[in-house]
């Protein structure tokens, strides 16, 4: 077991750091096994506290003070520690062992300064009663809000030790309102209580939704980290902050962060109060500065790789709180680890798997055009990158609301806090008027991906009124659309226009890798992909535009042509004369029509392929949808007869579809079935693909032709159609290969069997997932996904990645009996889990021979295929 599975990340960190030597307050950690423990039982278990009292003991040894000790007592801070880091989602209680006695205590310990020990007390009882006690935080917050006002001041630091005195008072009042019992003055007390809250925030609903968003396992737990307080609001010569070794958003190595002077950590992270620059740091401590950038570089070299690091000063005494591998920007990831490469701390197998196949799809995503010179109305600090236009919204739920509407949603908020997570996972981009880099905004938004502009200071947040004013006076209010820049920080009135980004002119050809130091660092680490891959991967193109686009993007064949996609729009009426035909020179006659199209249509595609396999699917349409919908008609028909209007051709298709009816056309006439029913049908297409590639090889363009039969259940139907298909090629001297699509459970199933007719298998894992679950895809995703996914039935939708246990099983059985049947049968997959990063580590590990997705996605595939070979070989993918 590794030593974050049981400390959790910060547990094993602070271990990690006190190894290495390094200024760390003295501390104990309850493991991730206590928490699933009491998750299991809602109880403590055995011997737990007999272990505290050890460890605690030992702690006010180190420290030299004990825990509610009244003349010099010991205060510590309860603090979740994941194994995987969740920002903001677990709970923190900080200065637990304060009480009416101790906080005098404190005061004589700090030389006599009762400011700071009654602030301290207030920021307990609030911590304590909001996250213990569920006492609403609103409740304090307007508390304190009454007691500036009453001072005159605005901040925090305008009230005196008496003004915090009686804020703590008042607090207190408001705690036993809530609770029905007065705060606990017992230190032991509030630390067991503490340790309970903090494993069972491991299960509150912000933690469950992060989660579920970063498909981070349920069953890990948190460990609680107990540590000695120290503390950064003892005057001007403390402080407290957060420091990343390199830019978390660009990758660009330097000195980055953020300070706050006499201040705690949370006051960082929750943005109450914008931090300064953390070079600022080096004009008010140097020496406090100085150690900390020899402690940042150690700690890089260390973890060979970008380290995010919490630090308190306390009285010019610099102390290290946390330390992890900092969450970082898609444009970063890649920047760094090309960095890390050229520096030679990493090699290209692990400097491939620092950066994952969705973090290239974030940097796919456009950019705003700026050559209108739009106007900002404000600017704030780039927290993470992207374009992101939406209607201004103040509310978290309601933002929420708005977006499963169906509109684009900018969040906009003072500060966002944990319980903010709903709408921040639901909002195309993020505004802050407060906070920076490190605040929970910039920390929460980097790791989803989504855009975020913090800290613009310039804007008056108005959350009641629902609206916010710009420096130059100009107001918005909800609903209005903005668009926010996370790369540059800037913020817009109105719906900005897109430009594509570099990294998708670099793969359209239109900007070079020497160009841009992200593209470069892209190009390099994708062409290390590209050489250790074992898939191979395809595009699923249906016309010439996308086939090239596929080309561009670096895809080595057309995996799925779905015909079907060809007869619709203008061509609708050549299938509807093959479905009204009576007579076969009726149907003849529309085939024939039909064919020299489709044949047009297969010279593009060979020709953008240029030699490279082309899978072209015959055609697979459920009837209705060359038809119009039944009721439809009926009333048009019925229209029609009641003006005395003639309706012949009308009445002729209500006659068609009333006779081809299904009360389910996705299991109905469709595919093979449709081909075997209809005489000539695939005929027609297999003779354009053949006289395509006649056509192709007199122009010198070479061809690799497979024909893919659809919805195959039975070995017998592959046979009636490849004899079919073998004799029309073999008349006309063309050879291609000849396979079907595994996507009925049963061809998975008899694999075995369906393999001695096929020279290939390709997997339709969208039609295989509705089968194999029972599942109408149009249906279920929008009716009960969501609940299945809050109830933990769930981790991800089995469309979006691959059900390794259910569908997953079916596929490896079709794998293994179709290969003992014919060793030499290549094995895709088309669906649209071809191009989801987690299914191509499936395939990979399934033994598939390649992927086909999207043109949009084949870099990602690319990426990910070469991950999965690494990964494979042992080496960690985190």
């Amino acid at each position: 077991m590794e030593l974050k599975d049981l400390l959790g990340g910060k547990g094993g960190n602070l271990a990690e750091m006190a190894r290495l030597g390094l200024p760390v307050p003295p501390g104990f950690t309850v493991t991730t096994d206590a928490c699933r423990a009491y998750l299991r039982t809602g109880d403590e278990p055995f011997g737990l506290g007999d272990e505290i009292d050890l460890h605690l003991e030992r702690l006010e040894q180190q420290a030299g003070r004990r825990l509610g000790d009244t003349v010099d007592p010991l205060l510590v801070s309860v603090r979740s520690g994941a194994k995987f880091s969740m920002p903001g989602m677990m709970e923190t209680i900080l200065n637990v062992g304060l009480t009416d006695t101790t906080v005098i205590g404190l005061a004589g310990q700090t030389g006599g300064d009762e400011r700071f020990a009654w602030d301290s007390y207030r920021r307990l009882i609030q911590m304590f009663g909001r996250t213990v006690c569920d006492v609403p935080g609103e409740r304090f917050d307007a508390a304190l809000d009454a007691a500036k006002a009453a001072k005159g001041t605005t901040d925090d630091l305008g009230l005196d030790a008496g003004d915090l005195r009686a804020l703590v008072e008042t607090y207190k009042d408001i705690f036993t309102a809530h609770t029905g019992r007065p705060f606990p003055q017992d230190p032991r007390e509030q630390l067991d209580q503490s340790i309970r809250a903090v494993f069972s925030s491991w299960n509150a609903e912000r933690a469950v939704l992060y989660r579920r968003q970063e498909h981070i396992p349920a069953d890990l737990g948190t460990a609680v980290n107990i540590v000695a307080m120290v503390f950064g609001n003892l005057g001007a010569d403390s402080g407290t902050g957060v420091a990343f070794t390199r830019d978390p958003a660009t990758g660009a190595a330097g000195v980055y962060g953020d300070y706050l002077a006499n201040a705690q950590g949370e006051d960082v992270v929750a943005g109450i109060r914008n931090t300064v620059p953390l070079q600022e740091l080096a004009t008010v401590d140097r020496r406090s500065y100085d150690e900390l950038l020899t402690i940042m570089a150690r700690l890089e070299e260390h973890y060979r790789d970008l380290c995010d690091i919490e630090f308190t000063i306390e009285r010019g005494k610099l102390w290290m709180l946390q330390t992890r591998v900092g969450k970082r920007t898609a444009a970063a990831a890649f920047v760094i680890a090309a960095q890390l490469l050229d520096d030679g701390v990493i090699d290209a197998d692990e400097a491939l798997t620092r950066v994952t196949g969705a973090q290239l799809a974030q940097l796919m995503f456009p950019t705003f055009d700026l050559s209108g010179r739009p106007e900002r109305i404000a600017t704030g600090v780039a927290a993470s990158p992207g374009a992101a236009v939406g209607a201004a919204v103040f509310d978290a739920r309601r933002a929420a609301d708005v977006a499963a509407g169906g509109t684009a949603v900018v969040l906009v908020r003072r500060e966002t806090n944990p319980d903010d997570l709903p709408g921040m996972i639901a909002a195309q981009g993020i505004l802050t008027s407060r906070g920076g880099k490190t605040s929970h905004a910039a920390v929460v938004a980097r790791g989803m991906g989504t855009t975020c502009v913090c800290g613009a200071d310039g804007i008056d947040v108005d959350v009641d009124a629902r609206r916010f004013t710009a420096g130059g006076g100009q107001v918005v209010r909800e609903g209005d659309v903005i668009s926010i820049d996370g790369t540059t920080g800037s913020v817009y009135l109105g719906a900005l226009p897109v430009q594509p980004s570099p990294v998708v002119r670099y793969f359209e050809g239109t900007l070079s890798p020497g160009a841009d130091p992200l593209v470069a660092a892209v190009d390099r680490i994708l062409g290390h992909a590209d050489k250790v891959r074992r898939l191979a991967v395809r595009a699923n193109a249906d016309t010439f535009d996308d086939a090239a686009r596929a080309r561009r993007f670096g895809a080595q064949g057309i995996g799925l042509c779905r015909t079907e996609h060809m007869f619709l729009g203008e061509r609708r009426p050549l299938v509807e004369r093959l479905i009204l035909a009576r007579t076969n020179e009726e149907r003849d006659a529309a085939l024939a029509d039909l064919l020299p199209l489709q044949r047009a249509d297969f010279v593009r595609l060979f020709q953008a392929m240029n030699g490279l396999p082309v899978t072209i699917r015959l055609i697979d349409p459920p009837l209705h949808e060359f038809l119009p919908p039944l009721e439809e008609l009926s009333v048009k028909v019925a229209l029609a007869q009641s003006r005395g209007e003639p309706d012949g051709h009308d009445r002729a298709l209500l006659d068609a579809v009333q006779r081809m009816h299904e009360e389910n056309p996705m299991l109905g006439l469709r595919g093979v079935r449709l081909g075997l029913v209809v005489p000539g049908l695939f005929a027609m297409q297999i003779r354009a693909v053949a006289e395509a590639a006649l056509a192709c090889r007199e122009q010198g363009v070479a061809v690799s032709p497979e024909i893919m039969v659809p919805l195959v259940g039975a070995v017998q139907e592959l046979e009636a159609v490849r004899e079919e298909a073998m004799w029309l090629l073999s008349s006309l001297g063309v050879q291609a290969r000849i396979g079907t699509m595994i996507e009925v459970p049963r061809a998975a199933l008899t694999a075995g069997e369906i393999a001695r007719a096929a020279d290939f298998f390709s997997f339709g894992t969208n039609d295989l997932t509705q089968m194999g679950w029972g599942f109408s895809r149009d249906d279920v995703e929008g009716a009960f996904f969501t609940r299945y996914l809050e109830l933990g039935i769930f981790g991800v939708s089995p469309f979006e990645s691959i059900d390794r246990d259910g569908v997953g099983r079916l596929v490896r059985i079709a794998v293994d009996e179709g290969r003992r049947a014919r060793p030499d049968l290549h094995i895709g997959v088309c669906g649209e889990h071809g191009g989801d990063p987690a299914s191509i580590h499936f395939f990979h590990d399934a033994g598939l021979d390649y992927v086909s997705c999207s043109p949009f996605r084949v870099p990602v595939a690319r990426l990910e295929a070469g991950r999965s070979a690494v990964a494979a070989t042992g080496s960690d993918t985190r």
